[in-house]
């Protein structure tokens, strides 16, 4: 193998190691997070709600036990928060290893056989350290916990990434629209709630 090529080679399994890192760490801060997160909304509307009748609403209220709901579901994955710790430690020093060899690549000979079989022995270790399953939205997390965090200068050098096609997920921009075609087709209905909701605040005020 060509040095260029292993080097192609390094960064391509530094992207995968160092994404899917971020990946794990994802899960485990928002199954870390999440629920007091939850709790704090759904105590601040309750407080707010006895003091502005406007928020004792059926959507407000719709809303409130959506909120729950998710509580409810990162908490059944509350056992697997410390796996996904673990996990994405060890992968974040599989990502610094294949960051030391890519130096070392850079700066060795034509003699490249080591430096191959050691990316092999660190893709085994990637492979044997990867959780199937992560918590809904922990992708999107990842994109920003990578891209935005991480430093991946050293991978960008033999691999482009581009705004739309990598650093924003493709299930982001697939919500985006469907979000944006519900909002176009109910404007009606949102524009009166808006329009309910000033009146009663201005009602209030008087």
């Amino acid at each position: 193998m060509e040095k260029n090529d292993l080097l192609k080679h390094i960064a391509e399994t530094g992207y995968n190691v160092g994404y899917t890192a971020k990946l794990h760490f994802a899960s485990y801060e928002l199954i870390e997070k999440i629920p007091s997160l939850i709790s704090f909304i759904s105590m601040a509307f309750g407080i707010y709600a006895l003091a502005f009748e406007s928020l004792s609403t059926k959507d407000i209220s719709s809303t409130l036990l959506v909120l729950g709901i998710v509580g409810l579901y990162v908490s059944n994955r509350n056992s697997d928060k410390i796996h996904y710790k673990i996990k994405g430690d060890k992968l974040t020093n599989l990502f610094n290893d294949l960051k030391r060899l890519n130096n070392e690549v850079k700066a060795a000979s034509d003699e490249l056989t080591n430096f191959s079989y050691r990316l092999g022995l660190i893709e085994e270790k990637f492979n044997e350290n990867c959780s199937p399953n992560h918590i809904i939205f922990a992708t999107w997390f990842a994109h920003y916990k990578f891209f935005w965090e991480q430093q991946t200068g050293w991978i960008e050098e033999h691999k482009e990434f581009g705004l739309f096609r990598d650093k924003i997920p493709l299930t982001f921009w697939f919500s985006l629209i469907v979000v944006a075609i519900i909002f176009l087709l109910n404007t009606e209905s949102i524009m009166s709630h808006i329009c309910e909701f000033t009146q009663v605040k201005e009602a209030t005020h008087e």
